[in-house]
């Protein structure tokens, strides 16, 4: 057997993986916040920033590329992780500090398979255009004369229907306790925390739940409200 492969196969080998491949999501989640975020600066900038992407070319599909394996191996991983630890421990535990950690991690495990049907839904509704291909037809001149994709009007159509704001905001909740959860896990498995310091790293990581949940959540509702319009 080789080492790779011992590694893999291990229970801290996959705690590895998953923390590395959770930290490229965190950081992407991050990043995609940020950007959406210039949508309180108007039409210019928000379509500016979404040519700009677009203009990276195979660069931009090389880091969707990597997205997608980092999810996949982080979702293939958390699930071999699942069933190696079931496999380990048939009986349920008895010590109350046992029964929380499992309750975490089956936390983990129902929001991870609904952030997985929301980024379905959000790359069929906004990227993809497969549930609105209207959206398509919107366009946008900037100050330099050239026109391209409106995504400040796509955004806010999207936003102004009640149903699917309120979905967006649901799926937010279950993504800051996803992360909350996830960011002091990645800190703990790649020992960049030392354990007397536990307690800091999980109100921080919280807080950074917390303040995705925020950014991303003000969005639709500033558009229902019609602050964004």
């Amino acid at each position: 057997m080789t080492p790779s492969l011992d590694f893999f196969r291990s229970s801290l080998g996959k705690k590895i993986i998953m923390a590395v491949t959770g930290f490229i999501w965190i950081g992407f989640v991050v990043g995609h916040m940020v950007g959406n975020l210039q949508i309180y600066q108007g039409a210019e900038k928000i379509n500016t920033y979404a040519k700009f992407l677009k203009d990276l070319g195979p660069l931009l599909w090389v880091a969707r590329i990597g997205l997608f394996v980092a999810f996949v191996g982080h979702v293939v991983t958390a699930i071999l992780l699942k069933a190696q630890n079931s496999a380990a421990r048939p009986e349920a535990y008895r010590k109350p500090g046992t029964i929380q950690a499992t309750k975490a991690s089956l936390t983990m495990i129902y929001s991870g398979l609904l952030l997985l049907t929301f980024i379905i839904y959000h790359l069929a509704h906004f990227t993809l255009g497969v549930t609105n291909p209207e959206y398509a037809s919107l366009t946008y001149t900037l100050a330099n004369g050239e026109v391209v994709h409106d995504v400040f009007a796509m955004v806010v159509q999207g936003f102004q229907i009640p149903a699917i704001a309120g979905a967006y905001v649901f799926f937010m909740i279950f993504l800051s306790l996803h992360l909350s959860h996830a960011t002091s896990s990645i800190f703990q498995t790649l020992g960049i925390v030392s354990p007397k310091h536990n307690s800091s790293l999980n109100k921080g990581a919280y807080a950074f739940g917390l303040l995705v949940f925020l950014g991303n959540s003000s969005i639709p509702l500033a558009v229902l409200a019609g602050l964004v319009k």
